[in-house]
């Protein structure tokens, strides 16, 4: 009698769910965190992957002996997130210069077109510097607005500073959160589920503020006229 039957290699990538975090992580670690940040934030074809919650989760698995999970190291987690994001937005950025208008125009994904005109509000409402930062925390809105903001002429240097800025505050700060989570709570991956749900809810908030501000500003316009 032999022990339980194991999975070779192509059977073991077929079983990856690539819509769970903790299935990606299981099977490429800190690698398929660069792969899957680069794909959602540079290509249109990645908008429905797990970004946020991808980041989190590998917070979580940094800390030793705190889950049943496979360990990562946090500074390989750290650099593989900043290297995925800055680089699959700037790539999608190069992408939209040379015609991401029509590559979104031959999609028929009615979330993708949903997700390029909250991008092009974005853009439109707050100026390149604030919709290129916002966005990094809005899924979709995050995968279109690259390509769309290339599309639109967005100066390089303008766009690189701020996909920088917004793309290193994005993946540090999820990651950190779950580490610091997951080493201050027992248990904590008992409730990743709820954690994660409640990671989406907290991405939107700067958006969320930015739409009250911008309301309130038109309704103090519209009075003092």
């Amino acid at each position: 009698m032999g022990g339980p039957p194991t999975l070779s290699a192509p059977s073991a990538l077929l079983a990856v769910n690539i819509l769970d975090a903790s299935s990606l992580l299981s099977a490429f670690g800190a690698l398929g965190i660069a792969v899957v940040l680069f794909a959602e934030t540079g290509l249109l074809v990645g908008f429905f992957l797990p970004g946020d919650s991808l980041l989190f989760t590998a917070g979580l698995l940094c800390v030793p002996g705190r889950h049943s999970g496979p360990h990562l190291d946090l500074a390989q987690v750290l650099a593989a997130s900043v290297v995925g994001a800055l680089a699959g937005a700037q790539c999608g950025f190069l992408l939209g210069r040379r015609g991401g208008r029509t590559l979104l125009a031959r999609s028929r994904n009615r979330r993708l077109h949903e997700g390029a005109q909250r991008a092009e509000e974005l853009l439109g409402r707050y100026g390149y510097a604030r919709a290129v930062v916002l966005a990094r925390f809005v899924p979709v809105v995050r995968t279109v607005l690259n390509p769309l903001a290339g599309a639109l002429d967005v100066p390089t240097r303008t766009f690189t500073l701020w996909q920088v800025l917004g793309g290193v505050v994005w993946t540090v700060a999820l990651v950190v959160a779950g580490y610091g989570l997951g080493s201050s709570v027992p248990n904590i991956d008992h409730y990743l589920l709820p954690l994660v749900a409640l990671v989406v809810v907290v991405s939107l908030l700067p958006l969320a503020v930015e739409l009250l501000r911008s309301r309130r500003a038109r309704v103090a316009e519209g009075d003092a006229r």
